[in-house]
């Protein structure tokens, strides 16, 4: 019912720059709440920031200063900006959503969707 595809990821220097976007689509009624999670090789998955259903964000400790989420209500998209990235960043980025949908007359308060992932390298 919901997609959520991902893009931006790629090979960055230590220190550099990189911009992920992810884009819902399909029978959304609203988005509750939406961000992003990363998961690194032999890690659990983990927040990295996130726009909640009460309007806030939240930010991991570890990108805090350094990443800023951004959206665009418009187009159902959300930005991840990541700056000064660090040898510790590189991790798959999982977009995620909470999103109430209605299909017909059916009508969904609120379910969590991921998308693919989208890999962040980076180089020392």
């Amino acid at each position: 019912q919901v997609q959520l595809v991902e893009s931006g990821g790629g090979l960055v220097q230590a220190g550099g720059s990189l911009r992920l976007s992810c884009a819902a689509s399909g029978s959304i009624l609203s988005i509750n709440a939406m961000g992003w999670y990363r998961q690194g090789p032999g890690n659990q998955r983990e927040l990295v920031a996130m726009f909640t259903s009460g309007g806030s964000t939240n930010y991991a400790d570890s990108v805090e200063g350094r990443f800023t989420i951004s959206r665009d209500n418009a187009k159902n998209t959300v930005y991840l900006q990541m700056n000064s990235l660090k040898p510790e960043d590189p991790a798959v980025y999982y977009c995620t959503a909470d999103v109430a949908t209605v299909v017909g007359d059916v009508f969904d308060r609120g379910s969590h969707y991921w998308g693919q992932g989208t890999q962040v390298t980076v180089s020392s």
